[in-house]
């Protein structure tokens, strides 16, 4: 490196001398000058230890300091480990993506939430304590047409929290075909049982009918409990009982019906091409006492676990003392809440919620957009670079809509200074990292996924590339 590591330490300056720099005096204007003395002195750490190391060289002079600590202070704020990304992969409800990206109304609606205090659990009218939960529950009512409703902190703390409240040590009877893990490797039957009640399987893997949820109910039972199976499908030779049935024979037998939902879609995405999914709604009109649902995948909101049903059984649920332990937070109410009142006009849900306007735009405006990105990297990237906009898939994912195959585009390029596979990695560890897909020797970039405010930064991006190594 051309100078001795220790004497190179020698070289580094006083922290005083450092708080004169205009780079340090800026920041010693935002925040309080101990914090900025404390950021300074991690630095300087971490330079000694880069030094030892043989990797760098302490700067020059007073200029060259300015420059890095500028750097280092620019770096600091922007560079936490959880960050935003892009998503180039055409999986809408990407689970390791951070799944639904929320509506403009319930992104402002956190941030305003977030940056003071708030009226979560006092009630401004009588001046006194109230419920978090007041925020949402007339919303739940008015959207899903049940009696009363609950959230907690996501759909498997939902399902055990009602079962822990309406059949612990009880009996909840399951169909076979219904005992379903979720991702993680969380499975029905162990919330289940976590929850105390006590699973009865009946039926079979791919058949189960109404004489057999008869047969199963004895004084121990407590509950029906259907649940959808959101992540996957049975086809061929199959049968299930329908829930108006199933809610019929409970409440003959004097047992509730509580239905795990999944996904919880509050709009009939049939009209769009997609598969039909149960909605909640439908769940309510049917008879079902309680239905459980993820906000956070086709409801495109936050993670959160809601529950709706009848007042009493809502009631009771609240009481729990589980529901503290699994509540949700003000920001998570904030965006439940914007996300529900754009239920109230469908059509604004469907424009406004990212993954329902994913889900069902049609594939002549992703065309437009993967034309429009295609033109910005050509622009960025010059004439060399090999960019066609090709036909596509995109499924929903986040366990949803199993098996469903949604027609799109993408950009397809290869670019002659980098190798494909080296440009994905590099792509990934970027800010803000792109996710992307190799195919056939090519980077994809699939246009459903991605916003028409990233077109220029991927571009951007990518020209970049050609700065990389080959």
């Amino acid at each position: 490196m051309g100078h001795e590591p220790n004497h190179e330490l020698r070289r580094i300056p006083p922290v005083n001398e450092l708080l004169e720099l205009p780079s340090v005096l800026r920041q010693a204007q935002k925040w309080p000058r101990e914090a900025v003395v404390d950021l300074l002195r991690l630095y300087i750490d971490e330079l000694r230890q880069k030094v030892l190391a043989g990797l760098v060289q302490v700067p020059d002079d007073r200029t060259d300091w300015d420059v890095r600590l500028g750097e280092f202070f620019a770096n600091w704020e922007r560079d936490l480990h959880l960050r935003p990304a892009i998503n180039g992969t055409g999986v809408i409800i990407h689970t390791n993506l951070g799944r639904s990206p929320l509506a403009p109304l319930a992104q402002a609606a956190v941030s305003r939430i977030a940056a003071t205090y708030s009226n979560l659990e006092y009630d401004l009218e009588a001046g006194e304590r109230g419920s978090r939960y007041s925020h949402v529950e007339e919303l739940l009512t008015q959207v899903t047409g049940a009696e009363a409703g609950l959230v907690v902190n996501n759909n498997a703390a939902a399902v055990m929290l009602v079962l822990d409240t309406l059949a612990k040590d009880g009996e909840a009877i399951v169909s076979r075909g219904e005992l379903v893990e979720i991702g993680g490797s969380f499975r029905i039957p162990e919330v289940m049982k976590r929850s105390g009640a006590i699973l009865r399987e009946v039926g079979t893997t791919n058949k189960t009918h109404l004489r057999d949820y008869a047969e199963a109910i004895t004084p121990e039972t407590k509950v029906i409990l259907k649940v959808h199976t959101s992540n996957f499908r049975i086809q061929g030779f199959t049968a299930g009982v329908d829930r108006t049935d199933l809610a019929r024979l409970a409440h003959e037998r004097g047992l509730l019906l509580i239905e795990d939902l999944g996904s919880g879609v509050l709009i009939d995405l049939s009209a769009y091409g997609l598969p039909a999914e149960p909605t909640v709604q439908q769940s309510i009109k049917a008879g079902v006492d309680i239905v459980t649902f993820s906000g956070d995948k086709l409801l495109g909101g936050p993670q959160a676990g809601i529950i709706v049903g009848k007042g009493e059984l809502i009631r009771r649920i609240k009481q729990n003392q589980l529901t503290r332990a699994l509540r949700i937070d003000k920001m998570t109410l904030a965006a439940l809440e914007a996300t529900l009142k754009l239920y109230l006009a469908p059509s604004l849900a469907l424009q406004e919620i990212p993954t329902l306007r994913m889900l069902t735009e049609p594939l002549e405006v992703v065309e437009a957009r993967a034309q429009r990105l295609a033109a910005a990297i050509r622009q960025t990237c010059g004439e060399d670079a090999v960019i066609e906009v090709v036909d596509d898939l995109s499924e929903a994912g986040g366990g949803s809509l199993p098996g469903t195959i949604i027609p799109s585009k993408a950009v397809s390029l290869a670019l002659p200074w980098i190798q494909p596979l080296y440009l994905e990695r590099w792509l990934r560890q970027q800010r803000p990292p792109l996710i992307a897909r190799l195919s056939q020797e090519r980077l994809l970039i699939s246009a459903r996924t991605i916003f028409d405010a990233e077109i220029p930064v991927i571009a951007g991006l990518l020209s970049k590339s050609r700065e990389v190594s080959k």
